[in-house]
């Protein structure tokens, strides 16, 4: 989000908001100690937001948009100049999973984090080592592109659009390449110390954009972050939850917690970090 303008706290910015949502300016104001502060969610519409807070100031009436105005046609070339790495991470783990709905446990095997195989009958499996001196140096990241089920795949996505676009837009695309595959690695390698070798998922990414963004959204508000906090008590407790007995018993098993746990950390400590520059900046 971008910070637009500071409304005194006596102003009533009641018939503001509803001008702003029928124009379809997605838009927050937020009550700070110095008055009402008015973000902007997408730069793009900042000609629109500056007539209609023109006429609001003006006290002039603000019309509706034509209902037979079309709206513009949205094209996927513009998005992926602006989110090149969370676009690009999406669509590899979408092909990831089309290739394994065709050539099933032949991709587990060739994304796994270590070799695996089936010898003499019984299950075979390698070690990173082995792996990095079979040249196999993808292996250690790979897995964050494994999703087991259009559930896992759907949530996973819906997450990593949602934190993924803000880093990339706030911070740039390498702020957000660094996330991954910082946070994807801790993630991977953390829940293999558990003596896991088949596990998968963009979760350990996506609870350290979490963490990235829940950070800069309180410790540096002027950043432009914003995350409800209803959603970072949800995904926390869902994480917890993940963790107990009870999550097994109602068909919640198998889940990589320690991938959570490691990417949430990373997402955290970077966090915290770069809220601190943003602070002393």
């Amino acid at each position: 989000m971008f910070r637009v303008m500071l409304i005194p706290h006596d102003i009533d910015t009641r018939e503001l908001r509803q001008a702003l949502w029928s124009h379809r300016i997605g838009h927050r104001i937020t009550d700070e100690d110095d008055g009402q502060v008015l973000w902007l969610m997408d730069p793009k519409q900042q000609d629109a937001l500056a007539e209609v807070i023109t006429r609001w100031q003006r006290g002039e009436a603000i019309p509706a948009p034509s209902a037979s105005k079309p709206r513009p046609a949205r094209h996927w070339w513009p998005l992926l100049r602006q989110h090149p790495v969370t676009l690009s991470v999406l669509g590899l783990c979408l092909l990831v999973f089309g290739a394994i709905a065709v050539w099933g446990d032949m991709v587990l095997a060739w994304l796994a984090i270590v070799p695996v195989g089936i010898r003499g009958g019984a299950l075979a499996v390698g070690s990173i080592p082995d792996a990095l001196a079979a040249g196999q140096v993808w292996r250690p990241l790979s897995p964050i592109f494994l999703h087991f089920g259009w559930m896992h795949l759907i949530f996973n996505m819906m997450w990593l659009w949602y934190f993924g676009r803000q880093v990339e837009t706030l911070h740039g695309p390498l702020r957000m390449l660094t996330l991954v595959v910082v946070a994807g690695l801790a993630g991977n390698l953390s829940q293999y110390a558990t003596g896991t070798v088949l596990f998968g998922g963009m979760s350990g990414v996506d609870f350290a954009l979490l963490g990235y963004v829940w950070l800069m959204s309180r410790r540096a508000p002027a950043s432009g972050f914003f995350v409800p906090q209803m959603l970072v008590l949800f995904m926390l407790g869902w994480m917890v939850f993940t963790m107990t007995d009870v999550a097994g018993l109602v068909g919640f098993g198998n889940v990589a917690n320690e991938a959570h746990l490691g990417g949430l950390l990373v997402g955290l400590v970077l966090g915290w970090y770069h809220s601190r520059k943003s602070r002393l900046h």
